[in-house]
C-alpha cells in the first residue's frame, strides 16, 4: 500500500475541531436524534473518494483512509507496520502513544482498576472484527475486511456497524465519560487517552456517528466515481475507518497494521441481499460463494 501524506500540526485537532464541516455536522447529529430527522448525505468538498459526506469524513484526513482495490492482489492485503505508522503519524499518533504491553494485556482481560471482562470481551471481539485480514480469518474461514463485512459465531455475514455486532456495541464503552476512558485514567494510560483526543479522531467521531445514523439496518455505504456506483460496509468508509485505526493503533500499533488497507466493493446480489434484510444479516454459507 502506498499512502501520499504531508507533515501536519501536531495537534490537528486544534487547527480543525472547530472548522466548519466538523461543526455542522455535529449540529446535523444533534438534530437527527431529537426531531428524527434522517439527512441527506451530500457531495464532499474536493473529495476524490468517491464517498459522499458524511461518509466522506473530514477532507483533511480523507487521503490516509484505504482507497478501492485495483488488483485482486491487494484484496483483504493488511496495512502493515510502516503504512501504519505513516498514518498514525498523518492524524496525529506516534507508538509512544500506545499502551504498553503490560497496560495491553489488562485491557484485553478484564484485569486492573476498574477492569470488567464482559467488557473485554466486547473489545476483544472488535479487535478481531476489525483486524479480518489476510492470515486472519474468522468464523468459517471467513476473510471479508475489505469488504467492510464480517461473519459471526453464527455464520452470518454483515456489516461490522450492524446494531448486533460488537463493533458497534462498543460505542458506549468508549463514549467519553464510559468504561474505557475511565480505565486508563485509573490504569497508568492518561497520555494515551490524552493523545488520541488530540489526534483526528476526535474530529471524525461527529462524521461516522451521523454516517450511522443515517444508514439504516444494512449499514452500508455507496460509493460513485468516474461513473461506478459500488457498495462497501460501513467500517471501510474513511471516518469510521481513521477512528477505528485510531484506537486500535492506541491499544496496539500492530493491530492498526493488520487493517485492512483497500476497500473492495460487495458483489452487487450480496449488498442487495443484506440490504433487504430485516436485521442487515444474510447466511454466509449461502453468499461464500461470491467471495472466492
Amino acid at each position: 500500500m502506498h499512502i501520499e501524506v504531508s507533515p501536519l500540526h501536531r495537534h490537528p485537532v486544534a487547527r480543525l475541531r472547530s472548522g466548519p464541516v466538523a461543526v455542522v455536522l455535529a449540529m446535523v447529529a444533534a438534530l437527527a436524534l431529537t426531531v428524527g430527522i434522517a439527512p441527506r448525505a451530500a457531495a464532499a468538498p474536493g473529495s476524490t473518494t468517491g464517498f459522499d459526506l458524511p461518509f466522506s469524513g473530514a477532507p483533511a484526513f480523507e487521503r490516509v483512509a484505504p482507497p478501492k482495490l485495483t488488483d485482486p492482489s491487494q484484496l483483504n492485503r493488511p496495512l502493515g507496520p510502516a503504512a501504519a505508522d505513516r498514518v498514525a503519524a498523518a492524524i496525529g499518533l506516534s507508538p509512544k502513544d500506545a499502551l504498553s504491553e503490560q497496560q495491553y494485556r489488562a485491557l484485553l482481560t478484564g484485569g486492573g482498576i476498574g477492569g470488567s471482562r464482559d467488557a473485554a470481551k466486547i473489545i476483544d471481539a472488535c479487535l478481531l472484527i476489525l483486524t479480518n485480514t489476510t492470515g486472519r480469518p474468522m468464523f468459517g474461514d471467513s476473510v471479508v475486511g475489505s469488504y467492510g463485512l464480517y461473519v459471526d459465531a453464527q455464520g452470518m455475514l454483515q456489516s461490522p456497524a450492524n446494531a448486533s455486532a460488537p463493533t458497534r456495541q462498543v460505542n458506549s464503552l468508549i463514549a467519553p465519560g464510559g468504561y474505557v476512558g475511565t480505565r486508563l485514567r485509573n490504569n497508568g494510560a492518561t497520555d494515551s487517552l490524552i493523545a488520541l483526543y488530540r489526534s483526528a479522531y476526535t474530529i471524525e467521531v461527529p462524521f461516522g456517528f451521523v454516517a450511522q445514523q443515517m444508514s439504516g439496518t444494512a449499514q452500508l455505504v455507496t460509493n460513485t466515481k468516474a461513473g461506478l456506483t459500488s457498495t462497501v460496509g460501513m467500517s471501510m468508509a474513511p471516518p469510521l475507518w481513521i477512528v477505528n485505526f485510531a484506537l486500535l493503533y492506541i491499544v496496539k500499533p500492530s493491530l492498526a497494521a493488520a487493517m485492512p488497507a483497500y476497500w473492495a466493493p460487495i458483489p452487487q446480489p450480496v449488498a442487495a441481499a443484506i440490504t433487504a434484510s430485516p436485521d442487515g444479516q444474510v447466511p454466509y454459507s449461502k453468499y461464500a460463494s461470491y467471495f472466492e
